[in-house]
């Protein structure tokens, strides 16, 4: 494809492709960004393009697997920013929960009695949770290495903290607030 053959396309298919565009993947600015890439890419593989190609149908081509993959990708995009606000409202509501419920006679009279409920708590954990709890969190252990000492994968670490921390915090649950003024302190 000669440069001159690579202008008349562009110039008599670019509003096209980009007005197509435009109406699936919704917003202008996205699908101008579609149909540059597909224009520059056709550009740069111009002298590659010898045999007889229908260009309009191959640029259609392009443009609508791009605009499938922009589609598929802020899909996933609005999924993931779902579950987090989701998981944000969760804590919110935990955390709602947590100061209505805050009982003040249970309040600890000192730190002593605060250690002794977080060891309380940890000490509910099932064995391998806790051994990887306290590993981690109180003697700094990274999870690799704890994954290497115990002879597990480091995704079992993860789901085992994972466990630990819903525990500790469904069994502190009423101590929250002044469990994060005791750690806060420390």
């Amino acid at each position: 494809m000669t440069e001159v053959e690579f202008k008349n396309i562009y110039v008599s298919w670019y509003n096209r492709f980009k007005v197509f565009a435009t109406h699936y993947v919704l917003y202008e600015s996205d699908a101008e960004n579609i149909v540059q890439d597909v224009f520059m890419e056709l550009y740069e593989k111009k002298d590659l393009l010898v045999q007889p190609i229908n260009v309009v149908a191959y640029l259609f081509t392009c443009v609508k697997n791009r605009c499938l993959d922009h589609l598929r990708h802020k899909t996933i995009e609005n999924k993931v920013f779902q579950e987090m606000k989701l998981s944000q409202q969760m804590a919110l509501n935990l955390n709602r929960e947590a100061l209505e419920s805050f009982d003040i006679s249970r309040l600890p009279s000192n730190d002593l009695d605060m250690e002794k409920i977080l060891m309380d708590a940890i000490s509910s954990l099932p064995e391998k949770c806790k051994r990887i709890f306290v590993m981690n969190k109180i003697e700094k252990v990274k999870q690799k290495d704890i994954a290497s000492r115990l002879d597990i994968s480091v995704n079992t670490v993860e789901s085992q903290m994972a466990i630990a921390y819903k525990k500790l915090k469904e069994s502190l649950k009423d101590y929250l607030p002044i469990l994060i003024l005791f750690l806060i302190n420390n």
